[in-house]
């Protein structure tokens, strides 16, 4: 897997979404954000989060979903329990992902970095498919946007402390740096 000329990955499932517009001018990608969703909480595989993402959504569907109305909102990628990969936007246009966020002393992290949304909660495991899947997105990453690096990804909740928990306690960092360190040589 590789990112295409036009900011795609390769070999992925693509869903154009309108939840995205043009990156400040001289903002560069430096950053990739991890966050956690399922629709509703805990249900995996319903399709509803792409549906989401796409402002597909019947919110009439579960009645969690009502809290999601008027909500405008994609990553850039999202990887099933399953390991399937739909992209949402082409990496070279902001995502609307991280919400009132900073790092270190930048504010506004939708301006410069990447979302990837795994599906699960802030409390649940995630799939060795998920993790090799996030492994291989993020070495063409950092293969094609020279500000990336493992030290500029973080979690949701990092960039956003006071607001997000995830992608969550059972969430393994050490295990996507080392596969992603394992197979960039």
């Amino acid at each position: 897997m590789v990112v295409t000329i036009d900011h795609w990955l390769s070999r992925v499932t693509r869903k154009p979404s309108i939840n995205c517009d043009d990156r400040p001018t001289d903002a560069a990608i430096a950053l990739v954000v991890i966050h956690s969703i399922s629709l509703p909480e805990g249900a995996f595989g319903a399709n509803l989060v792409p549906a989401f993402f796409c402002n597909e959504l019947n919110l009439d569907d579960h009645p969690e979903l009502q809290s999601l109305e008027g909500m405008k909102v994609s990553p850039h990628v999202f990887i099933t329990r399953r390991g399937l990969v739909i992209q949402f936007a082409p990496f070279n246009r902001r995502a609307w992902h991280a919400g009132v966020s900073s790092f270190g002393s930048r504010l506004a992290c939708n301006d410069f970095s990447v979302g990837i949304e795994l599906e699960g909660t802030d409390r649940s495991k995630y799939t060795n498919s998920q993790y090799r899947k996030l492994a291989v997105i993020l070495r063409a990453l950092i293969a094609k946007y020279p500000a990336l690096s493992l030290g500029r990804i973080v979690g949701h909740q990092e960039i956003a402390p006071l607001r997000k928990k995830d992608p969550g306690t059972e969430f393994e960092w050490e295990r996507t740096y080392t596969e992603v360190v394992r197979h960039s040589s």
